[in-house]
């Protein structure tokens, strides 16, 4: 590890110290942003929904560009989630086949993002999670920044590996700010395809699958359809 690469790493380790475990995900945001000069960050556990937590996202363009990965359940910080391995997108322009519901979301919703480079949380052997980094220009990180992001997101989980208990929290809407946001893109989520599952009969993976298709249809977010679920009134009998 070099002196810049440790020096990343310790001031995203410094950005949380004495911090409330709430405001933890939040911080760790704004110090990738801040120490490896991208324009945005977001930072997520569990991908495969309706288990998946969204802990924070920088701004509303990254909020946006989990949503979109949320919604159709593919792009780099999934892809990161899954093989536990880093996805470097230096120019999304030609970079999309892998990806193409991502891709087509991308090129309607953030045609300003240009780069994208999610990386794996380990916790431990384990990976739970990934964080995503966006740039508004090509080849936002070069070489030796991707060096120093690869640090930071191991120095991201140790800074939340104190907070584990929080990290799934059952029945309880999670308690990371802003509590309105995470709640939106992980709680409710959970608690509609719940209902989805009652009402028509179908596996959560099915009912999930449902809404997801829905979203897209209608160029709506995850979120907004679950908000439609969530007010339906309940059914009598």
């Amino acid at each position: 590890m070099t002196t810049e690469d440790m020096e990343a790493a310790r001031l995203v380790t410094k950005s949380v110290e004495g911090a409330p475990a709430r405001e933890v995900p939040q911080r760790l945001c704004t110090a990738l942003c801040a120490t490896l000069g991208v324009d945005g960050a977001t930072l997520s556990l569990l991908t495969d929904t309706p288990s998946r937590q969204m802990l924070a996202a920088s701004d509303d363009t990254a909020l946006l560009l989990e949503e979109i990965q949320f919604t159709v359940c593919e792009g780099p910080c999934v892809s990161a989630a899954a093989t536990g391995e880093p996805v470097l997108v230096d120019d999304l322009r030609y970079a999309l086949s892998p990806w193409p519901l991502f891709g087509a979301s991308m090129r309607e919703q953030l045609p300003q993002v240009t780069s994208v480079y999610a990386f794996p949380l380990y916790f431990g052997d384990y990976v739970l999670g990934s964080i995503d980094l966006l740039g508004l220009r090509s080849h936002t990180l070069d070489r030796s920044i991707l060096a120093q992001a690869s640090h930071a997101a191991d120095a991201v989980a140790a800074a939340l590996l104190p907070n584990r208990d929080l990290l799934i929290t059952g029945r309880e809407a999670p308690a990371w700010e802003p509590e309105e946001v995470v709640r939106a893109h992980w709680f409710d989520v959970r608690r509609a395809v719940g209902l989805v599952v009652s009402r028509r009969g179908l596996s959560p993976e099915n009912a999930l699958a449902v809404m997801r298709a829905k979203a897209f249809r209608t160029g709506r977010t995850l979120a907004d359809i679950t908000a439609d679920i969530l007010r339906q009134p309940p059914r009598t009998t």
